[in-house]
């Protein structure tokens, strides 16, 4: 026994220490991002390039995948000094940049050393936190720039040799240090900070009270209350599964507590969770990237997401709402219920870390990293001074959030720098015009062909992955084809915005499913499948919006409001003939008539032809109506039966 028990001390101390490097290096990469935000280097007189910046928070990025515990002694220890060699190379590279850089054409052996180390430890990083596929997405891409100029037609690449290759992929600000691990290295974390603090400040629990006092006396209401809450946490947080996990808890057990299946109460969870990442202003740190790759404005961002996102939560309500009343869910208990004016009165504060952000972007012209870092300091001098229900932030609560920050972080830093390698290869090879062509031609000039394999593309592609990551990827491979076509550019980066969004619920990975799933201890599989009938809204209105856009708020007045309010009457229709219910229990005719009005209320307006558009819109109205007074007076009968 006691020969064992050196052992076990020595474990727990390796334990300890590995514990205290992984929140060291977690701090660092959240007070390098502050510093980068900030303008802190030119402040004291430190003329850096960006990429300086982007190498250290990659290298600390890739010592912290590295740095996970493990049970196996020896791979811990490997693990170990991979992570130190990652770091280091982090270093050296910011370090060496200026000089690598000026003479990259002449390839350097530091430059073809540390690009090949780079490409190999940021694959096996991506491996690690989200799996083989994007690896293989990666290879496939490096094989075919070795290889595609042996091909013909429009797929023929320039010939590069693997050694010109690396170097421009891991040095080139085309490559692993260009657009997409810039904004996951400055954006992406200065939202991450400012969910953090936001949330250990107390917003957490002033969103769930405020939701649970705006609907907990409506029908439905536990499903209701984890809508609204996951909505607003998932549009901070910008990560759907940390969502899940943060609010599931809560709303799904109060949700099966007032009647709701399991299966629903998950789902329910899930489609809410996923959907704060387009609910405006925030929409999970993404509206800044979109503006960023579109090189327009945040608030035209904004814009044309709104509707299309009260579509998805209607819809989303609406399936509530019906669901609670076709299998009589019992209301929240009164009790539970905290008055709307004390909720107010306590969380009213948290406005000004929204007000910091939204003045700082709209008002003062900031940056987006630099307004999420005033709203982070909004949040931080809530939670110090005051916080929620007299509970205040502690230090030691800051330094978690930094820590945290950093952590989170992580798995979109090596998608970005996946997502870099990607648009290095495309640039470098001449391929990313060949398969913008390629894929138009797969379309063969359908434009609903192309927007299908695209949406597939998408969801694959997507499949696993965080949000903010997917965008990344999709915005390189996918958007350039249907931009290619005519599609407006917001429209086009919002399709596949939703498209890969929607991989969070759909099966075979459905990750953010299956995680609710376990909190629910529910059926992963059924409930993927009830997830992807309460937010069929975002398989259907990015087809809409990409025919109409309208619905983007793009338009004449008159235009806007005749598409948006069709689209709100069709989404209750088919909401209703989903779940069928409206008033009664629908019989099968009764829910394919709702489905047929809806679907033409739906239906793509069209410029060319008003008649058609009118005619449909009219004819669905007609059904639409029918429908509402037939049930009313079937209604009234059973109930004058009943007496």
């Amino acid at each position: 026994m006691s020969n064992h028990a050196p052992v076990r001390e020595t474990d727990v101390l390796e334990h300890q220490a590995l514990a205290m490097i992984r929140t060291l290096l977690g701090s660092l990469i959240a007070l390098a991002a502050i510093a980068y935000a900030s303008d802190l280097f030119s402040r004291l007189g430190l003329a850096i390039y960006t990429e300086q910046y982007l190498a250290v928070v990659l290298g600390s990025s890739l010592a912290l995948v590295f740095l996970k515990p493990r049970a196996n002694l020896t791979r811990r220890r490997i693990d170990a000094l991979v992570a130190v060699i990652a770091f280091i190379a982090g270093c050296y590279l910011a370090i060496q940049y200026p000089v690598l850089v000026e003479h990259q054409l002449d390839m350097p052996p530091a430059a073809l050393v540390l690009s090949g180390l780079f490409f190999v430890l940021v694959l096996e990083g991506l491996r690690r936190v989200v799996g083989i596929t994007l690896v293989l997405v990666v290879l496939g891409f490096l094989a075919f720039a070795l290889l595609g100029h042996h091909l013909s037609g429009p797929l023929q690449t320039r010939q590069v040799e693997l050694d010109r290759l690396l170097v421009y992929v891991g040095i080139d600000t085309n490559g692993m240090l260009g657009l997409t691990l810039s904004v996951a290295a400055t954006i992406v974390i200065g939202f991450v900070l400012f969910g953090q603090l936001l949330l250990r400040s107390g917003g957490a629990d002033f969103f769930n009270d405020l939701a649970l006092a705006l609907m907990g006396r409506s029908r439905g209401g536990s499903g209701k209350i984890a809508t609204i809450a996951s909505a607003l946490f998932g549009s901070i947080s910008g990560v759907v599964v940390s969502n899940i996990v943060a609010t599931g808890v809560v709303t799904i057990r109060m949700m099966k507590q007032g009647g709701f299946k399991p299966e629903t109460a998950a789902a329910i969870e899930t489609v809410a969770s996923t959907g704060g990442q387009i609910m405006p202003p925030v929409m999970g740190a993404v509206a800044f990237l979109m503006a960023e790759f579109l090189q327009i404005s945040y608030a035209e961002v904004v814009l044309a997401a709104l509707v299309p996102a009260l579509l998805y939560y209607a819809a989303l309500f609406i399936q509530v709402d019906l669901e609670a009343a076709k299998e009589e869910i019992k209301k929240i208990d009164p009790a539970l219920i905290p008055p709307q004016k004390q909720v107010l009165s306590q969380g009213w504060i948290f406005v000004i870390p929204f007000a910091a952000v939204i003045g700082a972007l709209f008002f003062f012209n900031m940056r987006p990293e630099t307004a999420a870092l005033w709203g982070a300091l909004g949040a931080l001098i809530v939670g110090i001074t005051r916080g929620y229900k007299g509970k205040r932030m502690h230090l030691r609560e800051l330094r978690d959030a930094l820590a945290e920050t950093g952590h989170s972080i992580v798995d979109i830093i090596m998608i970005g720098a996946a997502a870099g390698f990607i648009i290095g290869i495309l640039n470098v090879t001449g391929l990313g015009f060949g398969l913008t062509y390629a894929l138009v031609q797969l379309g063969n000039g359908n434009l609903f062909l192309l927007l299908l394999i695209s949406a597939a593309v998408c969801i694959v592609l997507g499949m696993g992955m965080p949000t903010v990551g997917v965008y990344l990827l999709l915005a390189v491979l996918v958007a350039p084809s249907l931009v290619q076509v005519g599609v407006e550019p917001i429209a086009a980066h919002l399709f596949i915005f939703y498209m890969g969004m929607m991989s969070m619920i759909t099966p075979p990975i459905a990750i953010g499913a299956f995680f609710a799933a376990s909190i629910a201890k529910a059926d992963p599989i059924k409930t993927a499948f009830t997830a992807m009938r309460l937010g069929w809204t975002a398989y259907i209105v990015p087809f809409l919006f990409v025919t109409t856009p309208a619905l983007l708020l793009i338009g004449d007045p008159l235009s806007i409001t005749v598409a948006v309010a069709s689209a709100l009457l069709g989404v209750w229709a088919i909401s209703v003939a989903f779940v069928g219910y409206f008033g009664q229990r629908l019989v099968i005719g009764g829910r394919l008539a709702f489905a047929l009005a809806g679907g033409l209320l739906l239906f793509p307006m069209s410029s060319g032809d008003i008649g058609l558009t009118l005619l449909l819109r009219a004819t669905a109205l007609l059904i639409v109506v029918s429908l509402v007074l037939v049930g009313r007076s079937t209604r009234q009968r059973l109930a004058a039966q009943t007496k």
